[in-house]
């Protein structure tokens, strides 16, 4: 029931460099839709920094750490004062799911508009 994106001709990506996958045959693609726009695939500061973190510890934030109080702390000094609370989640499907859920309980209202 799981339909590819390109059904008359599937892409097969094999690897990842930068803004750019790469299929089975070697030809390059932009990527603009993998949530790359920040520092790519693959960037080495990246694979360093989360290498060195699941050394450490590689669980979700429903469990207690320091690093999740630090960075919240971090984030929100940089944040107008309004905007001081933070909700970590586990994928883009939680974030919706909790931004319907705070907008619903903040409104009252059930209803929803959504694009395709």
């Amino acid at each position: 029931s799981c339909k590819v994106f390109y059904a008359k001709d599937p892409l097969k990506i094999v690897r990842a460099q930068g803004q750019y996958m790469f299929d089975e045959k070697g030809e390059k693609y932009l990527d603009c839709i993998n949530n790359v726009a920040h520092v790519g695939h693959s960037h080495p500061y990246v694979i360093k920094a989360a290498t060195k973190q699941m050394e450490l510890l590689n669980t979700n934030s429903r469990f207690l750490h320091d690093n999740i109080v630090q960075y919240a702390q971090r984030l929100t000094a940089t944040l107008p004062e309004k905007l001081s609370v933070c909700y970590f989640v586990n994928s883009g499907s939680e974030a919706n799911d909790l931004a319907l859920r705070l907008a619903r309980q903040y409104h009252g209202h059930q209803d929803v508009i959504t694009l395709e």
